[in-house]
């Protein structure tokens, strides 16, 4: 069911980024968020003109919690 998931390029929670690169690639930009008590990205893919992008998905301390699909 894992390999399954990678194999048909998909997201979801839980997901390490590692695994979301093995999944998507690595992504075209990466917003960067430090907070106190966690550290908080945006992964950007499928770029749609400047500082557009059809996928974004989040990943805090390492791990997918959540994606915005456009």
């Amino acid at each position: 069911m894992f390999v399954d998931r990678l194999m048909e390029r998909t997201v979801w929670q839980g997901q390490t980024g590692e695994q979301l690169i093995d999944s998507l690639g690595p992504p075209l930009d990466v917003d960067e968020h430090v907070l106190k008590t966690k550290k908080k990205q945006v992964w950007k893919y499928n770029s749609r003109g400047e500082n557009r992008y059809g996928l974004r998905v989040i990943v805090e301390d390492g791990l997918v919690t959540g994606w915005d699909k456009k």
